[in-house]
Formats: structure tokens, C-alpha cells, sequence
């Protein structure tokens, strides 16, 4: 088989759990509050709640699908398309895995301008986060792994600053409960599924698991997790904001950092923001790695050639990205078009998968 994988460049399953958290928890966490509360206000935290709910039977959809093609999204449009057509359709895939590095990477370079040098370089900023990643990408997916894995360890931490809020909150503002329409609490868990747009990077790493189907369990407590982060950190910030401060501020997490009073450092949130950092990198890096291991799945290009090309394309549009507008519209538009991919073509994919199975099955051609 042309996706097989040798067992030396596979992960564990349990790790399946950090990739997945990983990949949705990136800078999308930094200033999500603003834009779920514009349309239910303190009810958001129920939207969360929906939209991370409702990737499970997708996720599950995904595995499925997997397990009866034998392999990444490329294996499971062949066994539906046939090679051609399948190689063909997984190409919008690689563009959207790209468009993921480039809106992580992008997002991260606004927030070190906006938070902490104004001053600073796009261009060198931008290319130092780049050869970083180009270097932990030339280990391999193990490697990047690994980078999720400490990624996650050593900014759990930041989870408990969070209570430093507390003594200056006000929770009742949270009550009454359902205070919103059905249709507004909508349109929020809509936006909340934006946010937790990385799950489907799976679709390219899939082969590289050992024993994947055992994988799939930790795959859903990823998600479970991410859900329940999510609504910790809304239900903090919605003690501490009010809805008018909430619309003001676009990136509030953030903005409850600078609460934290410590003898050795005067401004906490550059140390989050820096530590945000062992995030950020594995984010890209999972992004690109996905990139081209599905080009080179479709037409043979060595991972080491079109790594650079996309550096160098990552690079430039992020140069060419000026102002907030070009940024939101960016991010809007890939935000979008996950979506799109994850709740409308996968389960099309996902019906599609058994008629061919069916078929096959049969005999027919």
C-alpha cells in the first residue's frame, strides 16, 4: 500500500488525545469570548457546550471511514473516487491544511505586535517561527508530536492563573440560565465551531498511529477536554467582564493575565504570551507536516522539497497580511471553510465511503 507506514514513525494511541486538544486549543483560546457573547451574551458557555458535542459523531464518522478504506483522507477518497478523481478532490485539503499554519502563525505575529513590540518586524518574526518549525518538522511526525506532547505539559499551568480573576468576579451576572433565544445560542455554538476547527488534521496523520482504531477513544476524550477548557475559561471571563467589556476586548484572556501580581514580574501576559508559544509552534508545524504528506501522497512530491515552497508561501502572505481587516477576514475564511469540510463534507464522505463498500462488496465496477 502506498500509505503504509513503518512502525518506527508511529505514535502511541494515548498521544492521539494531546494531538487533537493540541490542535484546537491554539490561538483561537486567546480572545474566543467576544465573538460567541456578541449574539448569546452569558449563555455562551452553553454554546460551547454544543458545538464541542457536536464534533463527537463526526470524529467518529472520521474513524469510521478510516478503518474500511485503510488509511489517511487520500486512501478514503481513492476507495470512494477511484485514484484519479481521488487525487484530485484531496487538493482543496492541502490548501485548507496550509491556510491553518498560515492564520495560526499570522494570528500569533498580530498578538506579539499588539501586546508586546509594536515595532517589530512581520517579515523577521515571522521567519524566525517558520525555520523553528522547518526545524522541528525535519523529525519527523514523531518529533512533532513530542512538541505537542510538552506543548501542552508545560502551559497547564497557565489554566490556574485564571482563578487570580476570581476574587473580582461576579458570577451571578451568569443567571438567569437560557436567557437567550434558541436560534442566538445558535448562531454562537456556529461561531464556538470556528474556534474548534484542527480536529480533522487527523485525516493526514491517521496512518501514523499505532493500532488507530484503538486511538479513537482518546481521540474523543481530546475533544471532551477541549470542550470543557473552553467553558472554563468562558465561564471565568464572563465573571469578570461585563457584556459591554467583552464586546471591547478582542483578546480577553489575555487581558485576565494582566490581573497577576507577582514579586519577580511586573507584566504577566508576556510571559503567557510567550509561553503560548510551545502551542503555537506544534499548531504550525501540524499544519504544514499535514500540508504536504497528502501532496506527497497525490502526486509524489518529497516532503523535504515542498516544506520550503510552503515555507516561502507562508512567509510572504504573511507579509502581504496588513491591518485587522485582511487578518479577520483570513481567519472568517478559514474558519468557514473547516467548517464546511467537517459538518458537511464528511458526513457526504462518510455516506459515500459505504455506498463504495457496498458496491465493491457486490462486485460491481
Amino acid at each position: 500500500m502506498a500509505g503504509l507506514v513503518p512502525d518506527k514513525y508511529k505514535v502511541s494511541p494515548f498521544l492521539v488525545f494531546f494531538l487533537i486538544h493540541s490542535s484546537q486549543f491554539g490561538v483561537g483560546v486567546l480572545g474566543f469570548q467576544r465573538i460567541i457573547a456578541k449574539n448569546a451574551g452569558y449563555d455562551a458557555w452553553i454554546a460551547i457546550l454544543i458545538g464541542g458535542l457536536a464534533i463527537h459523531p463526526f470524529l467518529w464518522m472520521i474513524y469510521k471511514m478510516a478503518g474500511i478504506a485503510g488509511g489517511d483522507i487520500v486512501s478514503i477518497h481513492e476507495f470512494t473516487y477511484g485514484k484519479m478523481l481521488g487525487k484530485l478532490i484531496t487538493l482543496p485539503f492541502v490548501v485548507y491544511f496550509l491556510l491553518y499554519s498560515v492564520v495560526t502563525l499570522r494570528t500569533f505575529i498580530q498578538i506579539v505586535q499588539v501586546w508586546m513590540f509594536p515595532e517589530i518586524s512581520s517579515f523577521w518574526l515571522g521567519l524566525g517561527l517558520i525555520l523553528l518549525a522547518l526545524y522541528v518538522i525535519q523529525g519527523g511526525f514523531r518529533t512533532i508530536t513530542g512538541m505537542v506532547f510538552f506543548g501542552i505539559i508545560l502551559t497547564l499551568y497557565l489554566m490556574l492563573i485564571f482563578i487570580y480573576t476570581i476574587p473580582y468576579s461576579d458570577y451571578s451576572d451568569l443567571l438567569p440560565i437560557f436567557n437567550h433565544s434558541f436560534k442566538q445560542i445558535g448562531i454562537a455554538a456556529f461561531n464556538m465551531s470556528l474556534t474548534f476547527n484542527g480536529w480533522e488534521l487527523i485525516l493526514a496523520y491517521y496512518p501514523f498511529i499505532k493500532n488507530p482504531q484503538a486511538s479513537h477513544k482518546w481521540a474523543q476524550r481530546g475533544i471532551l477536554f477541549t470542550t470543557l477548557a473552553y467553558v472554563y475559561i468562558a465561564v471565568i471571563s464572563f465573571g469578570y467582564f461585563s457584556e459591554g467589556q467583552l464586546q471591547r476586548n478582542i483578546w480577553a484572556t489575555l487581558s485576565m493575565f494582566k490581573i497577576v501580581e507577582m514579586p519577580f514580574v511586573e507584566r504577566f501576559e508576556y510571559i503567557g504570551i510567550a509561553t503560548w508559544l510551545l502551542i503555537i509552534i506544534p499548531n504550525i508545524c501540524l499544519g504544514m507536516w499535514a500540508a504536504t504528506r497528502l501532496l506527497k501522497r497525490t502526486y509524489k512530491i518529497k516532503q523535504k522539497y515542498s516544506v520550503y515552497v510552503f515555507a516561502v508561501l507562508m512567509l510572504v502572505s504573511t507579509v502581504l497580511l496588513r491591518g485587522r481587516e485582511q487578518d479577520d477576514f483570513l481567519n472568517t475564511f478559514t474558519g468557514r471553510t473547516g467548517f464546511v469540510i467537517n459538518f458537511g463534507y464528511i458526513p457526504l464522505l462518510f455516506i459515500g465511503v459505504l455506498i463504495a463498500r457496498r458496491v465493491k462488496r457486490n462486485g460491481k465496477t
